[in-house]
């Protein structure tokens, strides 16, 4: 790779980085080219772009993103490494933990979800218990709307309980 493929490339990277708001970097280490092409098969059906990248490429780009700190992901930066891009904050990491049901790879080094930065293979299952943007949104409209309709509920019944006791009521003091 020329210098300037390199330059381009870190160019290319750092762009992508900072569109996205949840990247998780790997340790596919050990793969074979099959079980790389399961992963990446996986990743594509799960709407998450996997690339293989250089650390030192990928510590250039994360340096040259504007406006984030990604110091705290500098030192998972060693051996083969690759980049898990989503829009879903859990959806990689759901992807990690089923693959690795077969496969001992690959290992979460690190995690960009939304500014908060985790390290470490140990995050993977609270990463996985994360709740998208669209789940969220969905439990605070449904505990809102939660007591509108217990109001509503409440209405309905007391209204023709009272109806009803005053229909009850009126045709007692006609007989």
């Amino acid at each position: 790779m020329t210098r300037e493929e390199k330059s381009q490339y870190i160019e290319d990277l750092a762009t992508k980085l900072s569109e996205t708001g949840v990247f998780y970097v790997t340790d596919t280490a050990g793969l074979n080219v099959e079980t790389v092409n399961q992963l990446r098969e996986r990743c594509y059906k799960g709407n998450i772009e996997l690339k293989v990248v250089k650390n030192s490429l990928l510590k250039k780009a994360l340096e040259k993103v504007e406006g984030r700190n990604y110091e705290d992901l500098y030192g998972v930066l060693a051996g083969p490494t690759a980049v898990m891009f989503s829009e879903v904050g859990n959806a990689p990491a759901k992807l990690i933990k089923d693959f690795r049901k077969k496969f001992d790879k690959p290992l979460l080094k690190g995690a960009y979800i939304e500014e908060a930065i985790y390290t470490g293979d140990e995050n993977l299952d609270f990463l996985t218990a994360l709740k998208s943007k669209e789940e969220l949104i969905g439990e605070i409209i449904s505990l809102l709307q939660s007591p509108a309709k217990n109001v509503v509920s409440g209405l309905k019944s007391g209204g023709s309980t009272i109806a009803g006791l005053l229909k009850t009521l009126s045709e007692r003091t006609e007989a």
